[in-house]
Protein backbone atom coordinates (compact mmCIF):
# COMPACT_ATOMS: atom_id res chain seq x y z
CA UNK A 1 0.00 0.00 0.00
CA UNK A 2 1.25 3.85 -1.16
CA UNK A 3 2.83 6.13 1.73
CA UNK A 4 0.37 9.07 0.69
CA UNK A 5 -3.12 9.53 0.02
CA UNK A 6 -3.35 10.26 -3.00
CA UNK A 7 -6.14 7.38 -3.94
CA UNK A 8 -9.02 9.61 -4.49
CA UNK A 9 -13.14 8.55 -4.81
CA UNK A 10 -15.90 10.87 -5.38
CA UNK A 11 -18.99 10.36 -5.20
CA UNK A 12 -22.10 13.00 -6.05
CA UNK A 13 -24.21 13.68 -3.17
CA UNK A 14 -27.83 12.84 -4.10
CA UNK A 15 -27.12 12.44 -7.96
CA UNK A 16 -30.37 11.92 -9.44
CA UNK A 17 -32.36 13.58 -7.37
CA UNK A 18 -29.95 16.72 -6.66
CA UNK A 19 -30.34 16.94 -10.44
CA UNK A 20 -33.54 17.20 -10.23
CA UNK A 21 -33.82 20.03 -7.92
CA UNK A 22 -31.15 21.62 -9.53
CA UNK A 23 -33.63 22.11 -12.71
CA UNK A 24 -36.11 22.58 -10.52
CA UNK A 25 -35.87 25.47 -8.50
CA UNK A 26 -39.61 24.82 -6.81
CA UNK A 27 -37.99 21.54 -5.30
CA UNK A 28 -34.95 22.60 -3.89
CA UNK A 29 -34.89 21.90 -0.34
CA UNK A 30 -38.00 19.82 -0.86
CA UNK A 31 -37.58 16.56 -0.44
CA UNK A 32 -37.63 14.35 -4.01
CA UNK A 33 -37.85 10.97 -4.86
CA UNK A 34 -37.08 9.32 -8.48
CA UNK A 35 -37.62 5.98 -9.81
CA UNK A 36 -40.13 4.03 -11.34
CA UNK A 37 -43.67 5.35 -10.37
CA UNK A 38 -45.64 2.33 -11.08
CA UNK A 39 -46.58 0.14 -8.69
CA UNK A 40 -43.56 -2.45 -8.81
CA UNK A 41 -41.50 0.58 -9.07
CA UNK A 42 -38.49 1.30 -6.60
CA UNK A 43 -36.23 4.26 -5.42
CA UNK A 44 -33.39 4.64 -7.45
CA UNK A 45 -32.79 8.37 -5.48
CA UNK A 46 -33.96 9.94 -2.74
CA UNK A 47 -32.86 13.65 -1.79
CA UNK A 48 -31.76 14.41 1.88
CA UNK A 49 -35.07 15.80 2.84
CA UNK A 50 -36.68 12.13 1.52
CA UNK A 51 -33.83 10.63 3.72
CA UNK A 52 -35.04 12.10 6.84
CA UNK A 53 -38.07 10.09 6.46
CA UNK A 54 -36.85 6.86 5.98
CA UNK A 55 -36.77 7.08 2.50
CA UNK A 56 -33.78 4.84 0.30
CA UNK A 57 -32.55 3.27 -2.69
CA UNK A 58 -33.73 -0.01 -3.79
CA UNK A 59 -37.21 0.57 -1.72
CA UNK A 60 -39.74 -0.29 -3.34
CA UNK A 61 -41.90 3.21 -4.41
CA UNK A 62 -44.96 2.08 -2.54
CA UNK A 63 -43.54 1.79 0.58
CA UNK A 64 -41.73 5.66 -0.19
CA UNK A 65 -44.97 7.15 -1.26
CA UNK A 66 -46.20 6.12 2.39
CA UNK A 67 -42.72 7.73 4.58
CA UNK A 68 -42.92 10.28 2.79
CA UNK A 69 -46.36 11.65 1.11
CA UNK A 70 -45.72 15.14 0.48
CA UNK A 71 -42.55 14.18 -1.59
CA UNK A 72 -42.23 15.31 -5.35
CA UNK A 73 -42.46 11.82 -7.02
CA UNK A 74 -40.58 11.97 -10.40
CA UNK A 75 -39.15 9.81 -13.62
CA UNK A 76 -35.45 9.26 -14.22
CA UNK A 77 -34.17 11.45 -17.01
CA UNK A 78 -31.53 9.10 -17.94
CA UNK A 79 -30.04 11.17 -20.84
CA UNK A 80 -29.68 14.53 -18.59
CA UNK A 81 -27.97 12.04 -15.76
CA UNK A 82 -25.56 10.89 -18.34
CA UNK A 83 -24.45 14.19 -19.90
CA UNK A 84 -23.57 15.63 -16.72
CA UNK A 85 -21.76 12.50 -15.85
CA UNK A 86 -20.01 13.02 -18.74
CA UNK A 87 -18.97 16.31 -17.64
CA UNK A 88 -17.65 15.53 -13.78
CA UNK A 89 -15.69 12.32 -15.41
CA UNK A 90 -13.95 14.82 -17.62
CA UNK A 91 -12.78 17.30 -14.80
CA UNK A 92 -11.61 13.65 -13.06
CA UNK A 93 -9.75 13.21 -16.92
CA UNK A 94 -7.86 16.21 -16.00
CA UNK A 95 -6.31 15.04 -12.85
CA UNK A 96 -5.22 11.90 -14.08
CA UNK A 97 -5.54 9.17 -16.91
CA UNK A 98 -5.96 6.48 -14.28
CA UNK A 99 -10.11 7.13 -13.64
CA UNK A 100 -12.28 4.02 -12.89
CA UNK A 101 -16.02 4.73 -13.30
CA UNK A 102 -17.77 2.86 -11.08
CA UNK A 103 -21.65 3.92 -11.72
CA UNK A 104 -22.61 7.72 -13.36
CA UNK A 105 -21.84 9.28 -9.95
CA UNK A 106 -19.08 7.65 -8.88
CA UNK A 107 -15.12 7.23 -9.07
CA UNK A 108 -11.69 6.42 -8.30
CA UNK A 109 -8.79 8.68 -9.00
CA UNK A 110 -4.89 7.96 -8.73
CA UNK A 111 -3.73 11.45 -8.19
CA UNK A 112 -0.29 10.38 -8.31
CA UNK A 113 -0.40 8.53 -11.94
CA UNK A 114 -1.26 12.18 -12.51
CA UNK A 115 1.42 14.06 -11.11
CA UNK A 116 -1.31 15.87 -9.26
CA UNK A 117 -0.99 14.36 -5.50
CA UNK A 118 2.10 13.15 -4.00
CA UNK A 119 1.56 13.90 -0.30
CA UNK A 120 -1.07 14.87 2.56
CA UNK A 121 -0.78 18.73 1.36
CA UNK A 122 -1.10 18.69 -2.62
CA UNK A 123 -4.06 15.21 -2.39
CA UNK A 124 -5.93 17.84 -0.04
CA UNK A 125 -5.61 20.64 -2.64
CA UNK A 126 -6.57 18.81 -5.22
CA UNK A 127 -9.39 17.46 -3.65
CA UNK A 128 -10.99 20.93 -2.79
CA UNK A 129 -9.94 22.04 -6.23
CA UNK A 130 -12.13 18.95 -7.87
CA UNK A 131 -14.93 19.64 -5.67
CA UNK A 132 -15.11 23.61 -6.71
CA UNK A 133 -15.08 22.38 -10.57
CA UNK A 134 -17.47 20.50 -10.14
CA UNK A 135 -19.75 23.07 -8.37
CA UNK A 136 -18.81 25.58 -11.08
CA UNK A 137 -19.61 23.34 -14.13
CA UNK A 138 -22.58 21.33 -12.76
CA UNK A 139 -24.02 23.90 -9.93
CA UNK A 140 -23.74 20.66 -8.19
CA UNK A 141 -21.80 18.86 -4.92
CA UNK A 142 -19.63 16.14 -4.78
CA UNK A 143 -18.10 14.42 -1.75
CA UNK A 144 -14.43 13.45 -1.80
CA UNK A 145 -12.65 10.80 0.31
CA UNK A 146 -8.77 10.60 -0.13
CA UNK A 147 -6.74 7.46 1.34
CA UNK A 148 -3.64 5.57 0.55
CA UNK A 149 -6.11 2.87 -0.69
CA UNK A 150 -9.41 2.30 -2.71
CA UNK A 151 -11.05 0.95 0.51
CA UNK A 152 -10.02 3.74 2.23
CA UNK A 153 -10.64 6.35 -0.05
CA UNK A 154 -14.23 4.85 -0.46
CA UNK A 155 -14.78 5.18 3.24
CA UNK A 156 -13.66 8.00 3.67
CA UNK A 157 -16.27 9.74 0.99
CA UNK A 158 -18.84 8.27 2.87
CA UNK A 159 -17.47 9.65 6.11
CA UNK A 160 -17.21 13.31 3.72
CA UNK A 161 -21.16 13.00 3.10
CA UNK A 162 -22.77 15.60 1.98
CA UNK A 163 -21.08 17.89 0.24
CA UNK A 164 -17.53 17.55 2.34
CA UNK A 165 -13.88 15.81 1.91
CA UNK A 166 -12.04 13.79 4.52
CA UNK A 167 -9.03 12.70 3.99
CA UNK A 168 -7.44 9.60 6.15
CA UNK A 169 -3.43 10.15 6.64
CA UNK A 170 -1.50 7.01 6.10
CA UNK A 171 -0.69 5.51 9.11
CA UNK A 172 -3.98 6.07 11.41
CA UNK A 173 -6.13 3.49 9.18
CA UNK A 174 -6.11 0.46 11.78
CA UNK A 175 -7.15 3.12 14.36
CA UNK A 176 -9.80 4.60 12.23
CA UNK A 177 -11.34 1.12 11.54
CA UNK A 178 -11.33 -0.40 14.46
CA UNK A 179 -14.56 1.27 16.13
CA UNK A 180 -16.07 0.75 13.19
CA UNK A 181 -19.07 -2.10 12.02
CA UNK A 182 -17.99 -4.71 9.79
CA UNK A 183 -20.42 -3.91 7.33
CA UNK A 184 -18.24 -0.88 6.33
CA UNK A 185 -15.96 -3.24 4.48
CA UNK A 186 -16.34 -4.16 0.94
CA UNK A 187 -17.88 -7.44 0.62
CA UNK A 188 -20.24 -7.67 4.08
CA UNK A 189 -23.18 -7.82 3.03
CA UNK A 190 -26.51 -8.42 5.08
CA UNK A 191 -26.08 -12.42 5.23
CA UNK A 192 -22.18 -11.83 5.89
CA UNK A 193 -22.71 -9.76 8.38
CA UNK A 194 -25.53 -11.69 10.60
CA UNK A 195 -23.08 -14.82 10.07
CA UNK A 196 -20.26 -12.64 11.47
CA UNK A 197 -22.75 -11.45 14.49
CA UNK A 198 -23.62 -14.81 15.88
CA UNK A 199 -20.36 -15.54 15.89
CA UNK A 200 -19.87 -12.57 18.33
CA UNK A 201 -17.57 -10.08 15.89
CA UNK A 202 -19.54 -6.84 15.26
CA UNK A 203 -16.75 -4.88 14.89
CA UNK A 204 -13.75 -4.51 12.15
CA UNK A 205 -11.34 -4.27 15.13
CA UNK A 206 -13.14 -7.61 16.51
CA UNK A 207 -12.29 -9.10 13.11
CA UNK A 208 -9.21 -8.59 13.17
CA UNK A 209 -8.92 -9.73 16.85
CA UNK A 210 -10.63 -12.84 15.46
CA UNK A 211 -7.22 -13.93 13.33
CA UNK A 212 -7.37 -15.09 9.82
CA UNK A 213 -7.89 -19.22 10.68
CA UNK A 214 -11.00 -18.22 12.50
CA UNK A 215 -12.49 -16.36 9.69
CA UNK A 216 -11.00 -18.69 7.28
CA UNK A 217 -13.28 -21.03 9.18
CA UNK A 218 -16.28 -18.99 9.44
CA UNK A 219 -16.18 -17.28 6.08
CA UNK A 220 -14.26 -19.86 3.58
CA UNK A 221 -10.78 -19.67 2.43
CA UNK A 222 -10.99 -16.55 -0.98
CA UNK A 223 -14.02 -14.70 1.40
CA UNK A 224 -11.68 -15.28 4.66
CA UNK A 225 -8.27 -13.94 3.75
CA UNK A 226 -9.65 -10.72 1.95
CA UNK A 227 -11.67 -9.71 5.20
CA UNK A 228 -8.57 -10.52 7.51
CA UNK A 229 -6.56 -8.29 5.20
CA UNK A 230 -9.00 -5.57 4.95
CA UNK A 231 -9.54 -5.86 8.15
CA UNK A 232 -5.92 -4.42 8.96
CA UNK A 233 -6.34 -1.89 6.31
CA UNK A 234 -4.84 -3.72 3.29
CA UNK A 235 -6.13 -2.98 -0.09
CA UNK A 236 -3.19 -3.29 -2.88
CA UNK A 237 -5.97 -2.92 -5.81
CA UNK A 238 -4.72 -0.45 -8.25
CA UNK A 239 -7.19 2.14 -10.10
CA UNK A 240 -8.46 0.59 -13.19
CA UNK A 241 -9.10 3.15 -16.04
CA UNK A 242 -10.77 0.20 -18.30
CA UNK A 243 -12.55 -2.19 -16.75
CA UNK A 244 -13.77 -4.73 -19.45
CA UNK A 245 -17.36 -5.76 -19.91
CA UNK A 246 -18.49 -9.48 -19.08
CA UNK A 247 -22.13 -8.51 -20.81
CA UNK A 248 -24.53 -6.21 -22.03
CA UNK A 249 -27.77 -6.47 -20.98
CA UNK A 250 -31.41 -4.45 -20.87
CA UNK A 251 -34.81 -5.21 -18.41
CA UNK A 252 -38.14 -3.89 -17.71
CA UNK A 253 -40.46 -4.84 -15.50
CA UNK A 254 -44.11 -4.29 -15.79
CA UNK A 255 -46.80 -2.18 -13.82
CA UNK A 256 -49.19 -4.47 -15.21
CA UNK A 257 -48.64 -8.84 -15.68
CA UNK A 258 -48.19 -9.40 -19.26
CA UNK A 259 -50.31 -12.17 -20.48
CA UNK A 260 -50.59 -12.25 -24.13
CA UNK A 261 -48.29 -14.79 -25.59
CA UNK A 262 -47.89 -12.00 -28.59
CA UNK A 263 -47.49 -9.37 -26.50
CA UNK A 264 -44.67 -11.04 -24.95
CA UNK A 265 -42.82 -12.03 -27.81
CA UNK A 266 -43.04 -7.82 -29.26
CA UNK A 267 -41.13 -7.18 -25.95
CA UNK A 268 -38.33 -9.49 -26.16
CA UNK A 269 -38.07 -8.15 -29.71
CA UNK A 270 -38.33 -4.66 -28.57
CA UNK A 271 -35.29 -5.55 -25.70
CA UNK A 272 -33.07 -7.32 -27.81
CA UNK A 273 -33.19 -4.39 -30.19
CA UNK A 274 -32.31 -1.94 -27.61
CA UNK A 275 -29.32 -4.82 -26.37
CA UNK A 276 -28.19 -4.28 -29.67
CA UNK A 277 -28.37 -0.86 -29.84
CA UNK A 278 -25.59 -0.57 -26.49
CA UNK A 279 -23.26 -3.29 -28.11
CA UNK A 280 -23.09 -1.28 -31.27
CA UNK A 281 -22.39 2.40 -29.28
CA UNK A 282 -19.76 0.06 -27.18
CA UNK A 283 -18.12 -1.06 -30.35
CA UNK A 284 -18.77 -4.68 -29.17
CA UNK A 285 -20.25 -7.79 -30.06
CA UNK A 286 -21.35 -11.23 -28.32
CA UNK A 287 -21.70 -14.65 -29.02
CA UNK A 288 -24.28 -15.91 -26.26
CA UNK A 289 -27.55 -14.30 -25.91
CA UNK A 290 -29.57 -14.60 -22.89
CA UNK A 291 -33.25 -14.63 -22.13
CA UNK A 292 -34.67 -13.62 -18.28
CA UNK A 293 -37.91 -14.06 -17.46
CA UNK A 294 -39.61 -13.17 -14.12
CA UNK A 295 -43.13 -14.84 -14.19
CA UNK A 296 -46.32 -14.15 -12.26
CA UNK A 297 -44.84 -15.88 -8.53
CA UNK A 298 -41.83 -14.46 -8.72
CA UNK A 299 -40.33 -17.31 -10.02
CA UNK A 300 -37.25 -16.18 -12.27
CA UNK A 301 -35.84 -18.34 -15.25
CA UNK A 302 -33.02 -17.41 -17.20
CA UNK A 303 -32.59 -19.27 -20.74
CA UNK A 304 -29.01 -18.88 -23.07
CA UNK A 305 -27.98 -19.80 -26.19
CA UNK A 306 -24.58 -19.48 -27.70
CA UNK A 307 -23.85 -19.02 -30.52
CA UNK A 308 -20.83 -19.72 -33.43
CA UNK A 309 -19.44 -16.63 -33.48
CA UNK A 310 -19.80 -13.34 -31.84
CA UNK A 311 -22.40 -10.95 -33.49
CA UNK A 312 -23.97 -7.53 -33.30
CA UNK A 313 -26.76 -8.11 -35.69
CA UNK A 314 -30.14 -6.78 -34.04
CA UNK A 315 -31.87 -9.73 -36.35
CA UNK A 316 -29.59 -12.89 -35.07
CA UNK A 317 -29.99 -11.65 -32.07
CA UNK A 318 -34.15 -11.34 -31.81
CA UNK A 319 -34.15 -14.75 -33.22
CA UNK A 320 -31.78 -16.44 -30.90
CA UNK A 321 -34.20 -14.56 -28.52
CA UNK A 322 -37.63 -15.74 -29.81
CA UNK A 323 -35.91 -19.60 -29.76
CA UNK A 324 -35.54 -19.01 -26.17
CA UNK A 325 -38.66 -17.60 -25.39
CA UNK A 326 -40.33 -20.94 -27.10
CA UNK A 327 -38.84 -23.03 -24.29
CA UNK A 328 -40.58 -21.01 -21.47
CA UNK A 329 -44.03 -21.14 -19.89
CA UNK A 330 -45.96 -17.33 -19.77
CA UNK A 331 -49.19 -18.75 -19.15
CA UNK A 332 -49.60 -17.56 -15.72
CA UNK A 333 -48.05 -13.68 -16.47
CA UNK A 334 -45.14 -12.27 -17.12
CA UNK A 335 -43.69 -9.10 -14.95
CA UNK A 336 -40.30 -8.74 -16.28
CA UNK A 337 -38.31 -9.38 -19.22
CA UNK A 338 -34.97 -9.16 -19.98
CA UNK A 339 -32.35 -9.41 -22.65
CA UNK A 340 -28.87 -9.89 -22.65
CA UNK A 341 -25.72 -10.79 -24.76
CA UNK A 342 -22.29 -12.16 -23.24
CA UNK A 343 -19.03 -13.40 -24.32
CA UNK A 344 -18.47 -10.36 -25.47
CA UNK A 345 -15.79 -9.44 -28.56
CA UNK A 346 -14.65 -6.61 -30.68
CA UNK A 347 -15.18 -8.03 -33.87
CA UNK A 348 -18.38 -10.15 -35.58
CA UNK A 349 -18.61 -13.49 -37.05
CA UNK A 350 -19.64 -12.39 -40.88
CA UNK A 351 -21.11 -15.95 -41.45
CA UNK A 352 -23.51 -15.59 -38.64
CA UNK A 353 -25.76 -13.02 -41.31
CA UNK A 354 -26.71 -16.24 -42.47
CA UNK A 355 -28.39 -17.00 -39.36
CA UNK A 356 -31.10 -14.15 -40.24
CA UNK A 357 -31.48 -16.01 -43.69
CA UNK A 358 -29.34 -13.42 -45.71
CA UNK A 359 -31.35 -9.94 -44.65
CA UNK A 360 -30.08 -7.77 -41.87
CA UNK A 361 -32.68 -5.36 -40.63
CA UNK A 362 -32.15 -1.95 -40.00
CA UNK A 363 -31.48 -1.45 -35.69
CA UNK A 364 -34.37 1.06 -35.15
CA UNK A 365 -33.41 3.87 -32.10
CA UNK A 366 -33.08 2.98 -29.06
CA UNK A 367 -36.19 4.39 -26.41
CA UNK A 368 -35.52 6.03 -23.47
CA UNK A 369 -34.63 3.26 -20.26
CA UNK A 370 -36.81 5.10 -18.05
CA UNK A 371 -40.07 5.21 -20.30
CA UNK A 372 -43.01 2.54 -19.75
CA UNK A 373 -43.29 -0.06 -21.57
CA UNK A 374 -46.23 0.40 -24.78
CA UNK A 375 -49.69 -1.10 -23.90
CA UNK A 376 -51.21 -2.74 -27.04
CA UNK A 377 -53.81 -0.36 -28.87
CA UNK A 378 -52.59 2.56 -26.72
CA UNK A 379 -54.77 5.30 -27.23
CA UNK A 380 -54.38 8.59 -28.70
CA UNK A 381 -54.54 10.52 -25.84
CA UNK A 382 -50.74 11.99 -25.29
CA UNK A 383 -49.36 10.53 -22.20
CA UNK A 384 -47.32 12.89 -19.57
CA UNK A 385 -44.81 11.70 -17.27
CA UNK A 386 -43.98 13.40 -13.94
CA UNK A 387 -40.70 15.51 -14.14
CA UNK A 388 -40.64 15.77 -18.12
CA UNK A 389 -39.22 18.19 -20.07
CA UNK A 390 -42.20 20.25 -21.54
CA UNK A 391 -42.57 23.59 -23.29
CA UNK A 392 -45.52 25.86 -24.27
CA UNK A 393 -45.75 28.06 -27.04
CA UNK A 394 -46.77 30.97 -24.65
CA UNK A 395 -45.64 30.00 -21.32
CA UNK A 396 -42.10 28.56 -22.09
CA UNK A 397 -40.27 25.66 -20.53
CA UNK A 398 -41.31 23.80 -18.02
CA UNK A 399 -42.10 20.34 -15.88
CA UNK A 400 -44.92 17.83 -15.33
CA UNK A 401 -46.48 18.18 -12.01
CA UNK A 402 -48.66 15.32 -12.70
CA UNK A 403 -51.33 14.78 -15.21
CA UNK A 404 -54.48 12.73 -15.07
CA UNK A 405 -58.47 12.42 -16.58
CA UNK A 406 -57.39 14.06 -19.90
CA UNK A 407 -55.32 17.19 -17.90
CA UNK A 408 -51.53 17.94 -17.16
CA UNK A 409 -50.44 20.34 -14.66
CA UNK A 410 -46.95 22.33 -15.64
CA UNK A 411 -44.91 24.40 -13.83
CA UNK A 412 -43.42 26.49 -15.57
CA UNK A 413 -39.34 27.10 -14.49
CA UNK A 414 -36.01 26.97 -15.63
CA UNK A 415 -32.42 26.12 -13.46
CA UNK A 416 -32.01 29.61 -13.42
CA UNK A 417 -35.37 31.51 -12.43
CA UNK A 418 -36.88 31.88 -9.62
CA UNK A 419 -39.67 29.16 -8.48
CA UNK A 420 -42.55 28.99 -11.75
CA UNK A 421 -45.95 29.30 -11.98
CA UNK A 422 -48.26 26.26 -12.20
CA UNK A 423 -51.06 25.71 -14.83
CA UNK A 424 -53.14 22.95 -16.40
CA UNK A 425 -53.70 22.33 -20.11
CA UNK A 426 -55.69 19.46 -21.64
CA UNK A 427 -53.23 16.88 -22.36
CA UNK A 428 -53.62 17.18 -26.15
CA UNK A 429 -53.22 20.80 -26.11
CA UNK A 430 -51.08 21.39 -29.42
CA UNK A 431 -49.30 24.31 -27.87
CA UNK A 432 -47.49 21.90 -25.32
CA UNK A 433 -44.74 19.66 -26.57
CA UNK A 434 -42.20 18.00 -25.38
CA UNK A 435 -38.78 19.57 -24.83
CA UNK A 436 -35.17 18.78 -24.31
CA UNK A 437 -33.42 19.61 -20.87
CA UNK A 438 -32.33 23.04 -20.27
CA UNK A 439 -28.12 23.29 -18.97
CA UNK A 440 -27.86 23.36 -14.89
CA UNK A 441 -25.31 25.98 -15.19
CA UNK A 442 -25.97 28.66 -17.57
CA UNK A 443 -23.52 29.57 -20.14
CA UNK A 444 -24.79 33.35 -20.39
CA UNK A 445 -27.65 35.66 -20.84
CA UNK A 446 -30.91 34.53 -22.52
CA UNK A 447 -31.70 31.32 -20.30
CA UNK A 448 -35.22 31.03 -18.42
CA UNK A 449 -37.40 32.19 -21.41
CA UNK A 450 -40.77 31.92 -19.88
CA UNK A 451 -40.02 31.58 -16.89
CA UNK A 452 -40.03 34.52 -14.86
CA UNK A 453 -36.89 36.53 -13.98
CA UNK A 454 -34.78 36.05 -10.66
CA UNK A 455 -31.55 34.06 -9.42
CA UNK A 456 -30.28 30.45 -10.23
CA UNK A 457 -29.72 27.17 -8.82
CA UNK A 458 -27.69 27.10 -5.41
CA UNK A 459 -24.35 26.93 -5.79
CA UNK A 460 -24.21 28.47 -9.69
CA UNK A 461 -20.89 29.97 -9.73
CA UNK A 462 -19.60 32.56 -12.68
CA UNK A 463 -17.77 30.24 -15.02
CA UNK A 464 -15.65 33.18 -16.55
CA UNK A 465 -12.23 32.80 -16.63
CA UNK A 466 -12.70 29.29 -15.41
CA UNK A 467 -9.41 26.97 -15.51
CA UNK A 468 -10.16 23.28 -14.88
CA UNK A 469 -6.73 21.88 -15.26
CA UNK A 470 -5.38 20.64 -12.02
CA UNK A 471 -2.44 22.84 -11.70
CA UNK A 472 -1.23 22.67 -8.59
CA UNK A 473 1.77 23.90 -6.24
CA UNK A 474 5.02 22.15 -6.48
CA UNK A 475 6.03 22.01 -2.97
CA UNK A 476 6.28 18.43 -1.77
CA UNK A 477 6.17 19.81 2.11
CA UNK A 478 3.30 17.90 3.69
CA UNK A 479 1.34 18.16 6.97
CA UNK A 480 0.36 16.09 9.71
CA UNK A 481 -2.66 15.26 11.67
CA UNK A 482 -4.96 12.00 10.81
CA UNK A 483 -8.28 11.96 9.26
CA UNK A 484 -9.63 15.64 8.29
CA UNK A 485 -12.70 16.85 7.32
CA UNK A 486 -12.99 20.10 5.29
CA UNK A 487 -16.53 21.89 4.52
CA UNK A 488 -16.77 24.86 2.33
Amino acid sequence: MRSAPTILHLDMDAFFASVEQASKPSLRGKAVVVGGLGPRGVVATASYEARIFGVHSAMPMAQARRRAPNAAYLVPRFALYRSISEQVMGLLRALSPLVEPLSLDEAFVDLEAGGTAWDERSARLAGAKLRADIRAVTGLTGSVGLAASKMLAKIASEQAKPDGLVLIEPGTERALLGPMSVRTLPGVGPATGDHLRRAGIHTVAELAEAGEDELVRLLGKAHGHALFAMALARDERPVVAEREAKSVSVEDTYDVDIHDRTRVGTEVRRLADRCVHRLRAAGLSGRTIVLKVRRYDFSTLTRSETLRGPTDDPAVVREAAARLLDSVDTTGGVRLLGVGVSGLADYTQEDLFAQAGGHVDDLPHEEAEAAPAPEPETPAERRWSAGQDVRHTVHGHGWVQGSGLGRVTVRFETPASQPGRVKTFRVDDPALEPAEPLPLVSAGPGEGEGAGAGGGPAGRADQAGLSFSASLPKSRSGSGGGAARSRP
